[in-house]
């Protein structure tokens, strides 16, 4: 293992913001594998940090086969990390929404510029992003509908879906849609958690993670199978939203099947402590998303349902 700053972007007030990578073996840029690029994703930097542990003692047994390269990097935002920002904190600004960067044009986009440099040319780009609202998901690969994604490439994961989105104008400057754009195979997967350590699903993220690289020729790693994934696009989702806003109280989650009609959650007076919206289903299905917060407000998206397929 090789540990390298591969970008350091000067501060005028605080300590310079470095990103660190991790290289194990060596020859062709065969993977990358990156974590938290906004600051609030603690589950994704967990994940990489136990991708890092495991790679290395793998490589210390010689588990990596031939003229391969695996570059590691757990966190790209980590000075908003340490002050609970998700987004840049001079200007709130994504990461994620700069790619691939313009050297020399605002904060967010010079990281973005540093960090593409170093992380364009590898076969296949592996990301642990977090989603636009708040809540709970499925474990799942996600990737952009480019022309260039490859969903039988996905299926080796071995995770329980694969979602294949349309993207809108605002995706085009995401790093997934980027790698696509200039030749990387791009994956970006999804766990149960965000700004908490979900075991379960980071145990299961790592050994994705591990299964593919082994499955594409890259690593020699013994695991089970995992999942035969169901294929299914952004618009097989049924948004279910709530009418009120107060007190959110959730009776399903992530994985459990729901029928038309059954309650999945209800919202409660936060001064009076009655119930005051009940949200339905309106499909048979399998939960996929469900809202978290203990607060919810009146419009929110609070369930996103994989319809079932007769329907």
């Amino acid at each position: 293992m090789k540990r390298e700053c591969i970008y350091t972007l000067k501060k005028l007030y605080r300590d310079d913001l470095n990103i660190y990578g991790y290289r194990f073996g060596k020859g062709e840029k065969a993977a990358c594998i990156v974590g938290s690029i906004r600051g609030n994703e603690v589950q994704q930097l967990y994940i990489c940090s136990q991708l890092v542990k495991t790679l290395k003692r793998l490589e210390e047994k010689g588990a990596i086969v031939g003229e391969n390269e695996i570059l590691v990097i757990p966190s790209v935002n980590h000075s908003s990390m340490n002050i609970g920002k998700r987004f840049w904190a001079t200007d709130n600004t994504d990461i994620n929404r700069m790619f691939p960067g313009y050297n020399g044009g605002e904060t967010t986009q010079r990281i973005a510029a540093g960090l593409f440099q170093v992380i364009e040319g590898y076969s296949y780009g592996i990301q642990f992003p977090s989603f636009y609202l708040q809540g709970d998901f499925v474990p799942h690969v996600r990737m952009m509908e480019t022309g260039f994604q490859s969903p039988s490439l996905a299926n080796l994961f071995g995770m329980p879906y694969v979602v294949i989105r349309k993207p809108k104008p605002i995706d085009t400057t995401t790093l997934n849609y980027n790698w696509q754009i200039w030749n990387t195979n791009a994956f970006s997967l999804y766990t149960s958690a965000t700004d908490r350590i979900d075991e379960a699903s980071a145990r299961q993220a790592v050994a994705s993670v591990l299964r593919f690289l082994t499955r594409m020729g890259i690593l020699r790693y013994m695991s089970h199978s995992g999942y035969l994934a169901s294929v299914i696009h952004e618009e097989d989702l049924t948004n279910v939203k709530n009418d009120l806003s107060g007190i959110y109280r959730r009776y399903v989650g992530p994985g459990e099947e729901v029928h038309r009609g059954q309650i999945l959650a209800s919202v409660i007076d936060p001064m009076e402590g009655e119930e005051i919206s009940r949200i339905l289903s309106p499909t048979d299905g399998i939960i996929f998303f469900a809202h978290n917060a203990p607060l919810v407000m009146e419009g929110t998206i609070i369930f996103k349902v994989i319809r079932r397929l007769h329907e």
